[in-house]
C-alpha cells in the first residue's frame, strides 16, 4: 500500500515517527511497550477516542442528544471509563456489559440496553439497577417484561426497537436493518407493541429506535430509516404515548484500507431537519467510531518458511486475537513498527492456529520480514479483543492504554493456567458406589 493510502490510516490511529524512526502511539514507542509486556498485545491511544468524541458531539451543534458508547466493541473498563468522563452513555446488550458500565462509572439513567435475547434474569438486574430503558426487539420479549413489571414497584421505561427494513452497504454479518433478520420488531407489528405497553400497568414508551448496520459509509440508509421512525414517532404520539427519545443506532464506519468514512457532520446534516422537528433528543449509539482506529494489535514475526511458491510470515497473534480476518474476510493494514525502506515482496501473515482460515493477510505487499520484526496491525481497537478467545488453548493478549507520552496495562495477558484454574479433572473420584 503506497504512503498516499497508509499516511491517513496512520494518523487515523495516532501514529507517528518517534524519534528513533520507529512508530510510536500518543507518544509512545511501540517497540517499547512490546518489549515489557509482550506480544501479542493490543495497544489503545486515548487522545485519538477524545478526539472522535469530541468531533461526533460537536456535529450536533445545539441538538438536544446523548452519545451512547456500544459497549461490546471494546468493553475494557479503562476505555469505558474515559468514554463515561467525556459524558457518553452507554449502549449494552447482556448483563455482563451491564456490570461493566456500571462499574466504569456510568450512570444508570444513562444506560440503553439493547439486544435480542436478554433472559429474565438480565432483564430483572436492569429493573433492579434502573436502567434508562430496555430496547426491546420482539413483540415476544415485550409481553415478557410487562410480566416482569409485577415484580417491580416502579415504572419500566422501555424503547421499541424496529426493523426499518433499509438496506445497508456493509457486510452481510453486520447488516442488522432488512427485513427478515433477527433484529427488531417489524414496522406492521409496531401498533400490537404499543397495545401490550397499553395494556402493562408498569410500562412506559421511552424511545423509538433503530439500528440499519455496521461499517456504514453513506447517510441515504440513515435518511430512510429516520423517515420510517417519524412515521412510528407519530403514530405513538397519536395513540397517546410520549417518547422523549429518538434511538438512530450506531454503524458510522471507519478507515480501514481505502475507504472514505462518512464524516459526522456530513451525517448530521441531512438529519438534522427531521431530528429537529421530532422534538425528541437523539440517541446514537457509536462503537467502532470511537475506538476501531484508536487500537493496534501488535506481534512478531515467529518464524518464516516458502512454500508453493509464497512467502509465509508465521506470526505471534491468531485468529482467537482477531477473528476478523478469518470471520468477515477483513482488511487490516499491517505495517512493520521500524519501517526498512526495502523493495516490497508479496507475502501471507499467518497465525500459529491450527486453522488454515488461521490468517491476518494474504498476499500482502509488504518489506521483507525477518525473524523478530515487530508489526502492528492497525485498526484493531474495535472487535479485536472483544470478540478474541482461548481457542487452541492460547491465552489472551494484554491491553495497554497510551495517553500523551505515557502508558499503562490495563488489563495483563492471562497466564496459561487461568484457562484451567475452574475444570474439574477427576468429577467422579471418590463416588463409585
Amino acid at each position: 500500500m503506497g504512503p498516499g493510502v497508509l499516511d491517513p490510516l496512520l494518523a487515523d490511529a495516532g501514529l507517528a515517527p518517534a524519534p528513533d524512526g520507529s512508530l510510536a502511539m500518543g507518544g509512545v514507542r511501540l517497540a517499547e511497550v512490546a518489549d515489557t509486556v509482550g506480544t501479542p498485545a493490543f495497544v489503545y491511544d486515548a487522545g485519538t477516542m477524545r478526539l472522535r468524541y469530541g468531533t461526533l458531539d460537536r456535529a450536533f451543534g445545539g441538538l438536544p442528544h446523548r452519545i451512547c458508547y456500544a459497549v461490546k466493541a471494546n468493553s475494557n473498563l479503562a476505555v469505558l471509563r474515559l468514554l463515561a468522563r467525556l459524558g457518553a452513555g452507554a449502549d449494552i446488550v447482556s448483563g455482563g456489559e451491564m456490570l461493566r458500565a456500571l462499574a466504569a462509572g456510568f450512570a444508570p439513567q444513562d444506560i440503553v440496553f439493547s439486544g435480542v435475547g436478554k433472559t429474565d434474569e438480565e432483564l430483572l438486574a436492569a429493573m433492579a439497577a434502573g436502567i434508562g430503558h430496555l430496547n426491546i426487539e420482539s413483540l415476544a420479549e415485550l409481553r415478557r417484561i410487562a410480566m416482569l413489571t409485577d415484580f417491580h414497584d416502579h415504572d419500566v421505561a422501555v424503547g421499541i426497537r424496529v426493523n426499518p427494513d433499509v438496506t445497508a452497504e456493509t457486510h452481510p454479518y453486520i447488516a442488522t436493518g432488512k427485513g427478515g433478520l433477527k433484529f427488531g420488531i417489524p414496522r406492521d407489528q409496531f401498533a400490537e407493541a404499543l397495545e401490550v405497553i397499553d395494556a402493562a400497568g408498569r410500562m412506559r414508551l421511552g424511545a423509538v429506535a433503530m439500528h440499519i448496520g455496521s461499517q456504514i459509509l453513506q447517510a441515504a440508509p440513515y435518511v430512510a430509516g429516520m423517515e420510517r421512525l417519524l412515521e412510528l414517532l407519530e403514530q405513538a404520539r397519536t395513540a397517546g404515548h410520549a417518547p422523549g427519545v429518538l434511538d438512530l443506532g450506531g454503524g458510522l464506519g471507519i478507515r480501514y484500507r481505502d475507504e472514505v468514512p462518512l464524516d459526522p457532520g456530513a451525517w448530521i446534516a441531512p438529519l438534522r431537519g427531521m431530528m429537529q422537528s421530532s422534538g425528541c433528543t437523539i440517541h446514537v449509539a457509536p462503537g467502532r467510531y470511537l475506538v476501531g482506529s484508536a487500537g493496534v494489535l501488535l506481534t512478531r514475526v515467529v518464524f518464516q518458511k516458502h512454500s508453493g511458491g509464497r512467502e509465509i510470515a508465521v506470526v505471534d497473534a491468531g485468529m482467537n486475537d482477531l477473528v476478523r480476518p478469518a470471520l468477515y474476510q477483513a482488511w487490516h493494514e499491517i505495517v512493520p513498527v521500524q519501517p526498512s525502506g526495502a523493495p516490497m515482496v508479496r507475502i501471507d501473515v499467518v497465525g500459529p492456529v491450527c486453522e488454515t482460515g488461521d490468517f491476518l493477510a494474504i498476499e500482502r505487499e509488504m518489506a521483507p520480514l525477518a525473524q523478530g520484526d515487530l508489526l502492528a496491525v492497525l485498526g484493531a481497537g474495535a472487535y479485536g479483543f472483544a470478540m478474541s478467545s482461548n481457542y487452541n488453548s492460547r491465552a489472551r493478549a494484554a491491553e495497554v492504554l497510551v495517553d500523551d507520552g505515557r502508558w499503562a496495562v490495563i488489563r495483563p495477558r492471562e497466564r496459561l493456567t487461568d484457562l484451567f484454574r475452574d475444570e474439574v479433572t477427576d468429577p467422579f473420584a471418590g463416588k463409585d458406589s
